[in-house]
């Protein structure tokens, strides 16, 4: 249940896509639970970025597998999975008149700063994270 409420909540409240959201998942699963380390969430983010699939859920299914196998997997990628659905889900019912409403238009100009933010905070981590480990191996 735990990891399946972690990447709901990482779903729910992160907007911009997969590369959004990689800042929050290593925030959740590499700081705050240890479910995986730096490097390997350095290495699920290369891989999920070059196989098949969004990159959020191709990297919640790994962290998924490695903490509880199969069904694990399958956990996570549901519970990052299911906010997004449902969420698009109630908006396209009333999508006409949603985006007429000035609090919610003006919403939607800060989630873009926002969604910018998060891939800049992503990049500039891993960077970082690169030039630490090449310093090491020097």
């Amino acid at each position: 249940m735990e990891l399946f409420f972690t990447f709901v909540k990482i779903g729910l409240f992160t907007f911009g896509g997969g590369y959004a959201i990689i800042s929050m998942i290593e925030n959740n699963c590499v700081e705050k639970k240890a479910w995986i380390t730096h490097d390997e969430m350095m290495d699920v983010t290369v891989i999920a970025e070059s196989t098949p699939g969004p990159i959020a859920i191709n990297c919640a299914t790994f962290i998924g597998y490695k903490k509880a196998g199969f069904l694990g997997a399958l956990v996570a990628t549901l519970g990052i999975v299911v906010p997004s659905f449902i969420v698009i889900f109630l908006i396209s019912m009333f999508l006409d008149n949603f985006l007429e409403i000035t609090i919610v238009a003006n919403a939607f100009k800060g989630i873009k700063v926002g969604v910018g933010l998060l891939i800049l905070d992503a990049a500039i981590t891993m960077i970082n994270k690169m030039q630490k480990k090449r310093n090491c191996q020097d």
